[in-house]
């Protein structure tokens, strides 16, 4: 059963916080978060091939699928709102598996992915789309720790404070579109 009761979680996320955490619930995350997107996945997978490190600790981590414009004057950062997550789907397993324990974006993830997330202990959480403006406002700072040539797709270290979000897929296999689609439905003998 979900809580609409915003959980508070910083980061990294223990497993305790992972294992704690159900397809509906409403978080508010504060802490460090990385993000990423389509080009800079492609890099973080080739430097897993190679067995190389990657330029950020992966241990309890959360990505975010977001590429933010640039910000204002006084301001961390641009508007920061979510991309659809399933662009990332072949390159998630892999990123689960060295240890990231929490996706944010938008959108449905691939049966993949969703094993994975059950295998490795992780949950995909949502930010609401077209409010990439109100979200920035819960990013405290951002500053680029990778691959500064791909622009609003650098990897990005950004401090969350409250950063609200719902749990789409949690670790026992429950997603939040398949059991609101199925609330839904009507049986028709």
């Amino acid at each position: 059963m979900s809580r609409e009761i915003p959980v508070r979680l910083s980061t990294p996320l223990s497993p305790g916080h992972v294992a704690s955490l159900h397809a509906g619930d409403h978080v508010l995350l504060s802490g460090v978060v990385y993000t990423a997107r389509d080009a800079a996945h492609a890099r973080l997978i080739a430097l897993l091939d190679q067995g190389q490190p990657l330029p950020f600790p992966t241990e309890g981590q959360v990505l975010y699928y977001v590429g933010p414009t640039p910000p204002r004057p006084g301001t961390p950062i641009g508007s920061a709102g979510p991309t659809t997550s399933g662009r990332m789907d072949s390159y998630t397993p892999a990123l689960l598996a060295a240890g990231i324990k929490g996706l944010i974006g938008k959108g449905s993830r691939s049966a993949e992915v969703r094993a994975a997330l059950v295998k490795q202990r992780a949950v995909y959480f949502a930010a609401t789309g077209g409010a990439g403006a109100l979200l920035a406002k819960k990013i405290k700072s951002a500053e680029v720790v990778a691959w500064d040539d791909l622009g609003a797709e650098a990897v990005r270290k950004l401090v969350f404070e409250d950063f609200p979000l719902v749990v789409i897929d949690d670790v026992f296999g429950g997603d939040l579109y398949e059991e609101g689609a199925a609330s839904y439905r009507v049986d028709n003998r």
